[in-house]
């Protein structure tokens, strides 16, 4: 189903962004054009008309001057074979004229194209050319519409005794003014069908790369597509193939701590590290569990593709730090679970020893007994806190079903409650299970891990070696790192323990130190691990009775 389906028929634009295009493209460059060719034609018709208008004069002019008119017509009476009019329609067939009109100073006609004419007042008022002025002008006569040039008559004193009057038909100027327009508008339609082609052209090239959505459908989609990105859960992170960035929302701001702006580069000095790697590390991390910015978070990251064309990736990043707390919480409780049911199972068989002794009648025997059990302690005396002696006790059970065996220090002293127990679980936890594992996998037989714990007013101090091959010489600086992990087949998931730990230990103001490395024999132990937690011890026991 494509994008544009998924919107309601009423949503949906009447007439497609590239119609629209197509359609004000073809009205714009039309008045382009018809404002343009209108341009010319006045131009043109003003050109014209004011060339006739010159022309009407030069002839004027020229009649006005020809010998003995001035004196014909003060001498003698206006008729059509008199030399006046002959001369007049001399000049008429001679210059393609509409007419040429002589008078005398009271406008009475001595020459006309029409003879009737003759003897009667001009049309057109002569005064200015009467006056001693020569005038050009386009008005309506007897014959129509012209272009005229009127100059006064003079003798040879100078005097004006009448006028001349040519006209120049305007209709030349009407056809050449519509041959012009027609001109015009055939060579404006080369323009107008190729802006018509760009526009379709360019329609078409839009509708490809919106993916044939609209104005209104692609408003829509960014509308849902920031609500989505604001409603979920999770961090999201898209880089195009340049490595810029195009898509955040806030979870991977909280998620992320400092994200760089849309079209800004992922820059390591700039940006955790962390996210830098996991934009471009290979392969692409598929639901790996990664510290960032202080937190745990579930990194994916996945290719963006349309019509087969790269167009970057996406990182989605879910908060794991809630369901981590939850965990190290159940395996707290889990751990005192097991520490209950292993004393209770203790006290359940030495409480049936002592029966049998009663029963038989070995009453010095049970007694001998009582005192010894009071003289012993558990393999977790000194620890005063359920949760630890839980957690030892549930590694104790763990290390011995791989083959370990797991020795709580004698000098272990922790005098008082845990006021972060989940926190100081995950640390102790993970030292654990990085030691068992070594060991159970190490050259050295017997398999051992022995553990310290040590309590310095309200710090803990953690100390554990064991008997692995210990940690190679070249990963010493990189053995706290996310994904750094002695196993060979490099499991996903694998290479967290011990940088979760350190994580939590520095969130306490404390820290986790490789003390050192050790190596296989001849060398005489395996890794040595200390941890220091702040803050993290209370009260004693009998603190809190009271």
């Amino acid at each position: 189903m494509s994008a544009s389906s998924r919107l309601p028929a009423s949503r949906r634009p009447r007439l497609r962004l590239g119609s629209r295009i197509a359609v004000l493209t073809a009205l714009l460059l039309s008045l382009v054009v018809l404002l343009g060719t209108a341009a010319a034609v006045v131009v043109l018709r003003r050109d014209l008309t004011e060339q006739y208008e010159q022309r009407a004069l030069a002839i004027a002019r020229s009649v006005s001057e020809l010998p003995g008119l001035a004196t014909a017509v003060t001498t003698s009476q206006p008729t059509p074979a008199g030399p006046v009019e002959q001369e007049a329609e001399d000049v008429r067939r001679a210059t393609g004229a509409l007419y040429v009109v002589v008078t005398d100073d009271r406008g009475i006609r001595f020459s006309h194209p029409t003879r009737s004419r003759i003897g009667e007042r001009v049309s057109t008022s002569p005064e200015e050319a009467l006056s001693g002025r020569e005038v050009v002008t386009v008005e309506r006569g007897t014959l129509g519409r012209s272009a005229r040039g009127k100059v006064p008559l003079r003798d040879a004193s100078g005097d004006v005794v009448g006028e001349v009057s040519v006209g120049i038909d305007i209709a030349a100027i009407e056809e050449k003014t519509r041959a012009l327009a027609l001109t015009l508008g055939l060579i404006a339609l080369v323009p107008l069908a190729l802006g018509l082609v760009g526009a379709i052209s360019m329609g078409r090239r839009l509708r490809r790369t919106t993916l044939g959505l609209e104005p209104e459908q692609m408003a829509d989609l960014v509308r849902e597509h920031e609500a989505v990105l604001h409603g979920v859960t999770d961090g999201i992170l898209a880089v195009d193939t340049s490595g810029r960035v195009t898509v955040t929302n806030p979870q991977a701001v909280r998620l992320l701590g400092a994200v760089p702006r849309r079209g800004e580069v992922l820059d390591p000095r700039t940006v955790d590290p962390a996210v830098v790697a996991l934009m471009t590390s290979q392969p692409a991390p598929r639901g790996e569990l990664r510290i960032i910015a202080d937190r745990a978070v579930l990194a994916t990251r996945l290719p963006v593709q349309r019509d087969g064309r790269d167009l970057g990736e996406v990182l989605i990043l879910r908060d794991r730090s809630d369901l981590d707390t939850l965990a190290r919480e159940l395996e707290s409780t889990r751990a005192l679970t097991d520490a209950l049911r292993a004393q209770a199972h203790e006290h359940t068989n030495r409480l049936h020893a002592l029966s049998g002794l009663l029963h038989r009648g070995h009453v010095d025997e049970a007694l001998a007994y009582v005192e010894e059990l009071s003289g012993t302690t558990t393999w977790v005396a000194g620890v005063d806190d359920p949760y630890l002696a839980g957690v030892l006790a549930a590694k104790a059970a763990a290390a011995s079903e791989s083959g370990v065996a797991l020795d709580v220090a004698p000098a272990t002293f922790v005098a008082g409650r845990l006021v972060r127990p989940l926190d100081t679980v995950t640390v102790v936890a993970n030292l654990l299970d990085n030691a068992i594992r070594a060991a159970s996998t190490g050259t050295r037989q017997p398999a051992r891990v022995e553990v310290t714990l040590l309590s310095d007013r309200d710090d803990l101090l953690v100390h554990v070696r064991d008997t692995g091959d210990g940690v190679p010489r070249d990963a010493t600086d990189s053995v706290f790192d996310h994904g750094w992990t002695s196993r060979p087949e490099q499991a996903a998931g694998h290479g967290l323990g011990l940088a979760l730990a350190r994580h939590t230990a520095r969130s306490t103001g404390g820290d986790i130190e490789l003390v050192d490395p050790g190596g296989p024999p001849p060398a005489p132990q395996g890794a040595v691990f200390e941890a220091r937690m702040r803050g993290v011890i209370g009260a004693t026991t009998s603190e809190v009775a009271r």
